[in-house]
């Protein structure tokens, strides 16, 4: 890819806006690269929750009512591994399970994360690139007033609800990005920070050393797309997080968090009001409606971003 947008995702409104990207841009200029820091090994199995949501997004298979897994899949595989006394609080469809034992079945025979996840794209007829931000095993830990927590465990088995003190990402220094990403940091020149939880989803790659200092010096224009609307996260624990974290809980927050790393910011129309105080950090500010509930929604946003971006769109 020469120039091109360089997408950063992770959860569910990461994976929407890359739908909506994927609808608008030619397939050889957008490379979409996700956050691995929430992969986890259940049943023997490695099971790497952002690539798979972002991938199901752009296959069409997304479960739409819970943002996750497969629309109509069955849960037969895990009651019976809950009945031979497999611990089961993390759901894992049946077809999902085929996708899980298929990347381990390619990573134990010697396949990456990069190439694993290009082997199951291509099976599923997706054109776009969608790589890891890296090979390298990462694995969000979250300190909490409960001890610290594997992410999957804060976030699945106790929904939240622990008070966060810190989050780290474990192995991140020994990390390298992965080719893919690599490719994109050097070619891309447009570059779009997806609506995600910036602790959970966005930090994890930026945490990759050499990233955040190739983003801030990155040479073409970049665009985030805030995940806090109206004082509250769109879904999830982003609003929660900032809040015991010690940051404040709006599109400004969100704003300061990424300031160095993003020249445009698009807010929800609701927060129109807060333009001012973003634009003095130094970042052109846009109030569009944010709220993605169905695929016009996200592919209006997309062309938005890109419009916003001067990126050509496909015909």
């Amino acid at each position: 890819m020469t120039g091109g947008v360089l997408a950063l995702a992770g959860g569910v409104g990461g994976a929407k806006l890359a739908l909506g990207l994927s609808k608008v841009l030619p397939a050889d200029e957008l490379t979409i690269v996700v956050n691995t820091g929430d992969d986890a090994t259940f049943h023997g199995l490695h099971v790497s929750p952002d690539l798979d949501t972002v991938m199901y997004a752009l296959a069409g298979l997304s479960n739409n009512e819970t943002g996750w897994g497969v629309a109509g899949d069955t849960f037969n595989s895990l009651g019976q591994l809950e009945r031979y006394g497999n611990p089961a609080w993390f759901n894992l469809g049946d077809k999902d399970l085929a996708t899980h034992i298929r990347r381990t079945e390619l990573l134990r025979n010697g396949s990456t994360l990069s190439e694993a996840t290009g082997s199951l794209c291509a099976s599923l007829d997706i054109a776009i690139r969608i790589v890891p931000m890296t090979d390298d095993p990462v694995h969000t830990m979250v300190e909490t007033t409960e001890g610290e927590l594997p992410f999957q465990t804060y976030f699945v088995r106790e929904q939240c609800r622990p008070v966060t003190l810190a989050i780290r990402y474990d192995g991140a220094e020994r990390a390298r990005p992965s080719p893919g990403f690599l490719d994109s940091l050097e070619t891309a020149s447009h570059l779009i920070i997806c609506p995600s939880n910036p602790f959970l989803s966005v930090d994890p790659i930026l945490a990759v050393p050499g990233v955040r200092q190739r983003l801030e010096k990155f040479a073409g224009r970049r665009l985030a797309v805030s995940p806090i609307v109206g004082g509250e996260a769109v879904r999830g624990p982003a609003g929660k997080l900032m809040r015991e974290l010690g940051h404040e809980v709006s599109c400004v927050g969100v704003a300061r968090y990424y300031q160095g790393l993003c020249d445009i910011f698009i807010i929800d129309e609701v927060d129109e009001g807060c333009a001012s105080e973003i634009e003095a950090l130094g970042m052109k500010v846009h109030a569009a409606p944010t709220i993605m509930q169905n695929d016009d929604d996200k592919e209006r946003l997309a062309r938005l971003a890109c419009h916003l971006l001067g990126v050509p769109l496909a015909s």
